[in-house]
């Protein structure tokens, strides 16, 4: 996987998924889960560009990795299956290179400090994939785990910082990618023009503010995340789908995205199994290529 798995070509991949997806040409149920005493099992399939997929991930947060997973892909004609793939490197990769395609999308192009909240999995995915995207002279690093924060800093190059409004405070685009069950962020914390991005996911809260999640154009995946977890996402909830706008109606040009360099952009994530399609056909042609 981690030979195969090309960034680059994902994020035209991921975008091409997205616009089919919010074309209608997509064919994907609300993710279902099964929970133990100590985490989940979510299952995630979907059709998308030809792909057959489905997806089974364990999320438990006690655990190192706390997500991992398999995906198994199928003849889309015949219904034959065709190969399982290790699913945890790609959820990983393709939950960042998701937010580098809506960052490629809505901040602003002169965006030059990027703070990267969390230091694990995804915080590491999302630097690299959201660094592609925008020329980012200053990359800021702060985590729960401070010692963490550091060893990613000095792998990467990056500045580590002592708190999360430290790392927040004057950036271009924040992306939040921790298990927090609480905000890890506030909207006072943001500069006019700020692109945010959330992937973080707790099964007992949310990693956003609502004051955030509200401060200016609302992008998501699909308009399934305002269903109740394990379907959608803890930030969504009492609002209206209305609210949103879907990531592939952007991409697609049916919704102009950002309208101002000083408005507010904010990526909530939730996972998608078109991401996850997209990103095992990419390995497979690139296997067989």
């Amino acid at each position: 996987m981690r030979r195969l798995l090309d960034v680059g070509l994902l994020l035209d991949a991921l975008e091409r998924a997205f616009v089919e997806l919010s074309a209608g040409r997509a064919s994907v149920p609300p993710r279902t889960a099964a929970f133990s005493e100590h985490g989940l099992l979510g299952a995630m399939p979907g059709y998308v560009d030809g792909v057959l997929a489905a997806k089974l991930v364990t999320l438990f947060p006690g655990n190192e990795p706390s997500h991992q997973a398999l995906i198994a892909v199928f003849d889309a004609e015949t219904g034959t299956p065709v190969a399982v793939l290790d699913g945890t490197h790609i959820t990983a990769v393709r939950t960042g290179a998701s937010s580098a395609v809506a960052t490629r999308a809505l901040a602003r192009e002169d965006s030059r400090v990027l703070a990267i909240l969390g230091a694990g999995v995804q915080g590491r995915s999302h630097l690299d994939a959201v660094g592609r995207v925008r020329d980012f002279s200053e990359i800021r690093i702060a985590s729960r785990n401070p010692e963490r924060a550091q060893r990613l800093a000095q792998e990467t190059g990056a500045t580590p910082v002592g708190s999360f409004e430290e790392a927040v405070s004057g950036a271009d685009v924040v992306c939040a990618c921790t298990s927090s069950a609480e905000p890890v962020l506030r909207r006072e914390w943001l500069a006019s023009g700020t692109h945010v991005t959330s992937v973080g996911s707790s099964m007992e809260g949310p990693e956003l503010d609502r004051e955030t999640v509200t401060a200016g154009l609302l992008v998501i995946e699909s308009r399934v995340a305002f269903q109740p977890p394990p379907a959608g996402s803890h930030e969504l909830q009492g609002l209206e789908p209305s609210e949103a706008v879907e990531l592939g109606e952007v991409l697609a040009g049916d919704h102009p995205g950002r309208t101002s360099a000083e408005e507010i952009t904010v990526y909530k994530s939730m996972g998608h199994a078109v991401e996850d399609a997209a990103a095992a056909a990419l390995v497979l042609r690139l296997n067989s290529s």
